[in-house]
């Protein structure tokens, strides 16, 4: 016989759609801050225990609920928030579905106390397991609401049995908290765990203040490396802090990203603000960020997952391009470099013996290259000064031309270290630059720019260059002709195994181009499958800048030394080459005093 068709329980009913929006006593807290913050909160209070397992109380002074309504917010889809279908698609709160309160009172002891402004009196009301009190009970509350859960999945075993430990759960909690701390600095936070104040934060309402509270939340060096972001076009904008690449992490878990102030995990933004770090970072690492996106709401679709964590947004790409040049800007405009020098104090011997307070002067015995040496394109570098070779700018010390004061911001070469490390002098003290690195990201995005332009010129080969390549590799050559094309190379098939190579981007004269050509096709194979062709471009670009540049061991002038640093100024994202090393760091008088123990 077939099975009767029957309506579930609301009491079922609830303890499914908990299903879906508890998994956690962080999903607990989620739920009432959220609604705390929908209710116009300038202060909430959150205690927990034994992470949250076995009590949460989280309290507020918003608007508060009315006696009548207190047994209308524990039923399933009730809502102040909503009204119509236009409102559904114009959603401008955090909840909507009214699911939150049901679904966690049918799974544990929930006690709700609430006081509105127009009243003298508060009422409160307790429900167990979804079994709510026949009537509400005065109670002494302020403006607000404060409502308790205690022994969460009390009455669902199976689900209770998968909950972590203490310790997992106090950690997902708090990392609730943090994001919704990030996203409100309008409101005042406190948080106590096991009767312990884990934060305490003020309204946060100037910019130092606002840098303070991420401060507390995300760390000193997150801070100190943090780079303010804002943009606004027609129907959007982005504004946060980004990292800069410097301060970068082996697992993606300093990423925070909002649309319209609620937090969310979308795969179009994590891949557009990866995208705009692209070339600054090094392979594996991944970029810290506080990001907002605001929208029309009408254009997002934030009821995509009953927890609300995802969003599905009308047009993917606008939103993708728009936060990725937006970032790729801001990183790309960075001219400073930080180094810590409690690392560097390190290698500062604490026994040392005191040291004479005088000056000092370095002095080098500098060996000029030979004729014959790897000259490459540097004496081609210009000075972003004056439109003519450094050689003009410059006498035989380094030191400018004229009676001017202003110093460059990575001032002036002093020597060559070890045939891989310029020494240079500004305002601030010393820098240290890593030559190759440099030039890499210099000759980089030189070639980028040409590459934009179709302005690519090209070196045509005396003696054209065979080179013996696997099969594979020589149908890759022959597929990705148009692109070898754009680069400057003139690269024809000979055979099944065999490419002749007449023509040369003209900034790689000198290279060892079959190894160029390999080091390009390892890098083509990894990205062949990719659908953007600027990704595909951007990494063989990288390789092609790798062998363009300048090598380790390769002596340099001055005059070389500093038109390679002024290059750098006038080149985007130069504090990084293009594998996301750093190019220099400054250690100012300061640094260098405490590495020698000056002034104790």
């Amino acid at each position: 016989m077939p099975i009767a068709i029957q309506k579930l329980p609301d009491n079922l009913i609830n303890q499914i759609a908990a299903g879906e929006v508890i998994e956690r006593p962080a999903s607990v807290i989620k739920e009432l801050f959220e609604n705390s913050i929908d209710a116009t909160a300038s202060n909430v209070t959150i205690d927990i225990e034994k992470g949250g397992i076995q009590r949460i109380v989280v309290r507020d002074n918003g608007t508060g609920i009315e006696e009548q309504q207190l047994c209308i917010a524990l039923t399933r889809h009730a809502t102040s928030k909503i009204r119509t279908m236009d409102d559904l698609q114009h959603i401008h709160s955090l909840g909507f579905r009214g699911e939150a309160l049901p679904s966690i009172a049918s799974i544990s002891r929930l006690t709700i106390t609430s006081n509105t402004e127009l009243s003298n009196q508060g009422w409160t009301l307790h429900s167990e397991g979804g079994h709510s009190d026949a009537d509400t009970k005065p109670a002494a509350h302020a403006k607000g609401t404060s409502i308790e859960v205690n022994d969460l999945f009390y009455n669902t075993p199976a689900r209770r049995k998968f909950l972590r430990t203490e310790k997992t759960e106090y950690s997902h909690s708090e990392q609730v908290i943090k994001r919704l701390a990030i996203a409100n600095f309008h409101i005042a936070i406190n948080f106590r765990h096991n009767q312990k104040t884990v934060y305490t934060l003020p309204v946060a309402q100037s910019q130092q203040e606002k840098l303070k509270r991420l401060e507390k939340l995300l760390g000193k060096t997150f801070v100190e490396h943090a780079i303010y972001v804002e943009r606004e076009i027609t129907g959007m904008k982005l504004h946060g802090w980004v990292a800069a690449p410097t301060f970068s992490r082996a697992q993606a878990d300093l990423q925070y990203q909002y649309v319209n102030n609620r937090h969310i995990r979308d795969k179009t933004f994590s891949h557009a603000v990866k995208l705009a770090f692209q070339d600054v970072l090094y392979h594996g690492r991944h970029p810290a960020y506080v990001l907002f996106l605001a929208i029309d709401p009408a254009e997002v679709d934030v009821n995509a997952h009953p927890a609300k964590h995802e969003v599905r947004f009308h047009n993917n790409r606008a939103i993708h391009d728009f936060v990725r040049q937006t970032v790729k800007q801001a990183v790309s405009e960075v001219r400073t470099a930080v180094i810590d020098t409690q690392d560097l104090g390190k290698l500062a011997n604490t026994s040392s013996h005191s040291m004479p307070n005088q000056q000092s002067t370095l002095t080098t015995n500098y060996t000029a290259p030979s004729q014959g040496g790897d000259h490459r394109h540097l004496q081609a570098l210009y000075s972003p000064a004056v439109n003519e070779p450094l050689q003009n700018y410059v006498l035989d010390n380094g030191q400018p031309n004229d009676d001017s004061n202003e110093v460059p911001l990575l001032g002036y070469a002093l020597a060559q270290l070890h045939g891989i490390y310029i020494l240079s002098q500004n305002k601030q003290g010393l820098v240290l630059v890593d030559m190759h690195a440099a030039h890499e990201r210099v000759v980089y995005e030189q070639l980028k720019s040409s590459n934009a332009s179709h302005e690519s010129s090209r070196q045509q080969l005396l003696v054209p260059v065979h080179i013996s390549l696997t099969e594979t590799d020589a149908s890759v050559i022959e597929e990705q002709h148009s692109l070898f094309e754009s680069f400057g190379f003139d690269i024809s098939r000979m055979g099944d195994t065999s490419i002749a190579i007449r023509s040369i981007p003209s900034i790689l004269n000198g290279v060892d181009i079959a190894e160029l050509i390999r080091d390009v096709l390892a890098d083509l194979q990894k990205n062949i499958i990719s659908t953007r062709i600027e990704e595909r471009h951007n990494e063989m670009l990288s390789s092609i800048a790798c062998h363009g540049s300048v090598r380790a061991n390769r002596s340099m002038t001055i005059h070389e030394m500093n038109a390679l640093l002024r290059s750098m100024e006038a080149t985007e994202r130069s504090n990084q080459c293009n594998h996301g090393r750093p190019t220099w760091i400054q250690l100012s008088i300061n640094d260098l005093d405490k590495l020698f123990l000056r002034g104790r």
